[in-house]
């Protein structure tokens, strides 16, 4: 959701840049004062009584030291209302854009440099994906949508039109609207799209087709489709401008992925299981998650879900814990559609020319005029030929399939797996969460362990999906999906323990496709690494102290492999000693992406010198952008290598040892130039800086310096299990969103960071509070069952 404004423009909040600037430049304590009390007023109430008029009885919400707030209530009705009306004192901003961004309603608040990104957004129909799963819901969970929006919508009403309302509706000069059960459904399509699609690897790899060699294809594809003769000649014939067109500007995250593990009793030292998971999101202010513990006469559960929408999505019970990260499959597939030449709503399907459906979508358009927009859909998914490519006349016709589009009802699984009390129940309240796909890791107080790849996952009729099909014949497209009952499971493994990484989670035996790309192997093997020490005598006994310190793992396997190849390359060109130093500091790492060492930053600035050696100048700009697995394609490349097949891409460098050596180079060259030549006073941490963006902060850098939380350096790295991904600049925007540890032997409470905090109120306590936990893995113990400390009370009463 903040990713939006940080691909904006400054103009996009040239009035917000104003608003802000006129105040600050104004001279004296007074206006600093003002502007003081003036964003205070905005400040939830956190203590103290409210009389909430929708309410059946009487609910306590209770913040503990870090505002996690402890919602107990009499029913469940008031206790969904209460999250409702919780969440909007803490979170309503972020909300209002989320629901605004997903439903393509930006520019109704921003003005015009939002029309493109609305164009996006409609196109990609996550609105109207969430009103068919509407009528897909059963009536309990309709109702609870409704108590949510309940609560919501009295917050609204109780602050619009006063000084309560948050500032950010001021900057920008308008009331949020209503809010509605549809709302929530969308932002949940928006986690939707934000963690499945794989459409730009098609057009990538279509554009590759048509531009290079087949030996230089076969080399950018991680498998090359052999047995796709068809879809091969069909791509070779499309004669696509998307090489000169495609716009790279909304891509989500590559690699939005996560970590989780859990681990038997077999292995614990208290004899219970335990678990883990750290999801791996943009890392932005305020959080992605809103931590929260509900508790009622039906349910008592305590975790994390997107602020906007009811329950909790991951954490635990009384009874069970649980967690994900990103299966990555294939769930989006590219059509080449042919229109009739004579009418640009048709197109061919088996001979005959089909009607499309044609969507009105006009935006509305803050200080200017109403745009006129339309989406058309075929018997496949919306065209989206004309929102991905930067050229008004688009030659090529794209339209896509993808499984989040379909009725999908994740919030009745979120309601099921928030009462389960065993693995049986758990699983029947998956059958109902099938968009995004996701690897969940289940952990029950019985002692049980179970993992399950779960989601909708296509049968295509022909191909894996690695690249677009005709659109035009029925012999291309989904024949089904992956039966429910056939997915990916594991329960109570002999091993001890289930681990995912957005790795490869079956083998080639499986009879089903899941994905042409998975993350690269590191992550998942250092997990194991510490999980089962096969260099000790005997296993050790873990704890959840030891689950903790393993998320904060830096420990970089990718070098650990690739380090000494380069070293000796390096060693050997370097015959005069002018790299010395730096070979040395290369020398005596000990592998770890630790802030204080300068061996990480050669190293990484060393292999981002290889990609971009690579690819970055063999293609445009945007494509490059698009380029799936730059990382993952380098390092089969650098293998094939060291192996003694080096491919025509690193041929065409020179060969291995004048890649690797002018890689070196260039990157002792760009550390220098940044940190001065004092081979001594280089540290990672230096480059790497911890960094949560918040939405307007693109406005001006004064708006940044005063609403995003102050950077510091951070160990990690995209390779290493403490997830820490910087964005080519040292800013590590992506990351650990939320990391959680359970010990089933005591389940009244868990372990839990959310970073930067809490509150989206720049004013609380909770805005930035978990920034320094975040590095140093200082986590808070969240509990479900004893008193909370009373500082920060507030009782609820029904009119």
């Amino acid at each position: 959701m903040a990713r939006q404004a940080t691909k904006s423009k400054k103009s996009k909040l040239f009035k917000i840049a104003m608003w802000v600037l006129g105040i600050l430049l104004v001279t004296g304590g007074a206006a600093v004062a003002g502007l003081q009390i003036y964003l205070s007023q905005s400040k939830p109430l956190i203590k103290g009584e409210a009389v909430v008029s929708i309410l059946e009885s009487e609910v306590k919400v209770t913040r503990d030291e870090v505002g996690v707030p402890h919602i107990e209530a009499q029913s469940d009705a008031d206790l969904y209302r209460a999250q409702g009306y919780v969440q909007a004192q803490d979170r309503l901003f972020q909300m209002d854009l989320a629901r605004r961004q997903a439903s393509g309603n930006l520019a109704e608040v921003i003005g015009e440099a939002a029309v493109s990104t609305d164009k996006y957004f409609r196109t990609f129909s996550l609105r109207r994906a969430a009103e068919r799963s509407w009528d897909g819901y059963d009536d309990e969970s309709k109702q609870v949508l409704e108590w949510f929006a309940e609560g919501v919508n009295t917050f609204i009403d109780e602050v619009k039109g006063t000084s309560k309302l948050s500032y950010e509706f001021k900057v920008l000069g308008y009331t949020p609207e209503p809010w509605t059960p549809m709302d929530s459904l969308t932002i949940g399509k928006y986690m939707a799209y934000d963690l499945g699609g794989n459409w730009n690897q098609q057009a990538f790899r279509s554009w590759a087709i048509q531009n290079y060699s087949q030996e230089q294809v076969e080399e950018l594809f991680v498998e090359y489709p052999e047995n796709a003769k068809s879809i091969i000649e069909a791509n070779l014939n499309i004669k696509t401008n998307v090489a000169t067109a495609f716009t790279a500007d909304y891509l989500p995250p590559e690699f939005n992925g996560s970590n989780n593990w859990v681990v038997s009793g077999e292995l614990t030292e208290s004899g219970k299981p335990l678990l883990a998971d750290d999801p791996h999101l943009g890392l932005s202010t305020p959080s992605v998650w809103y931590q929260m513990h509900l508790q009622s006469p039906e349910q008592n559960v305590s975790g994390v879900i997107f602020a906007g929408i009811p329950g909790i999505i991951l954490g635990h019970n009384e009874e069970i814990a649980w967690g994900v990260t990103n299966v990555n499959p294939d769930v989006q597939d590219l059509y080449i559609e042919t229109p009739n030449p004579e009418n640009p709503y048709q197109f061919k399907y088996d001979g005959q020319w089909e009607d499309a459906t044609v969507r009105q979508e006009p935006i509305k358009v803050k200080g200017g005029q109403t745009v006129d927009f339309e989406v058309v859909e075929t018997r496949h998914g919306p065209i989206i030929s004309n929102i991905i490519t930067k050229e008004t006349e688009v030659k090529e016709q794209f339209s896509m399939q993808w499984t989040a589009l379909q009725s999908t009802q994740e919030l009745k699984a979120i309601m099921g797996f928030n009462k389960a009390t065993n693995w049986d129940e758990f699983e029947l309240a998956l059958e109902d969460f099938k968009a995004p796909a996701q690897n969940f890791v289940f952990a029950s107080t019985d002692g049980q362990i179970a993992y399950k790849a779960n989601g909708l996952v296509p049968i295509r009729k022909q191909g894996t999906g690695a690249l677009p099909v005709p659109g035009d014949s029925s012999a291309y497209g989904w024949e089904s999906y992956i039966p429910f009952d056939e997915l990916p499971t594991v329960i109570d493994p002999v091993e001890g323990f289930v681990a995912t990484a957005n790795n490869e989670v079956i083998g080639k035996e499986y009879p089903y496709h899941l994905s042409n790309l998975w993350a690269q192997p590191y992550r998942y093997e250092r997990i194991v690494e510490m999980i089962v020490d096969e260099k000790a005598d005997k296993q050790i006994k873990l704890t959840a102290e030891d689950m903790k310190n393993m998320q904060m793992d830096k420990k970089n396997l990718h070098a650990v492999e690739f380090l000494p190849g380069f070293l000796e390359t390096i060693k050997a060109k370097d015959s005069d000693g002018k790299y010395k130093e730096a070979i040395t500091l290369l020398e005596e790492w000990d592998y770890f992406d630790d802030q204080d060492q300068g061996a990480p930053l050669i190293y990484h600035f060393l292999f981002e010198n290889m990609k971009k050696s690579l690819f970055e100048d063999a293609m445009p700009a945007d494509i490059y952008k698009m380029m799936p697995a730059k990382a993952q394609i380098t390092n089969d490349m650098l293998q094939d290598a060291y192996a003694g097949n080096p491919g025509v891409w690193i041929t065409d460098e020179g060969g291995l040892d004048t890649f690797v050596y002018t890689a070196f180079e260039d990157a002792i060259v760009k550390i220098q130039d940044e940190f001065g030549k004092s081979v001594s006073k280089w540290k990672w941490g230096n480059y790497s800086q911890l960094t949560f963006n918040h939405p307007l902060s693109s406005a001006s850098d004064l708006i940044a310096s005063y609403l995003n939380p102050k950077k510091v350096p951070v160990g990690g790295s995209s390779v290493t299990v403490q997830a820490a991904a910087e964005d080519g600049k040292g800013n590590v925007n992506h990351g650990a969103s939320w990391r959680f540890v359970a010990d089933l032997q005591n389940l009244s409470a868990a372990e839990h960071i959310v970073g930067p905090g809490q509150s989206g109120h720049i004013k609380s306590k909770w805005y930035d509070n978990q920034v320094a936990d975040w590095v140093s893995g200082n986590y808070h113990k969240t509990n479900i069952n004893d008193e909370v400390d009373t500082t920060y009370e507030l009782i609820l009463k029904a009119q």
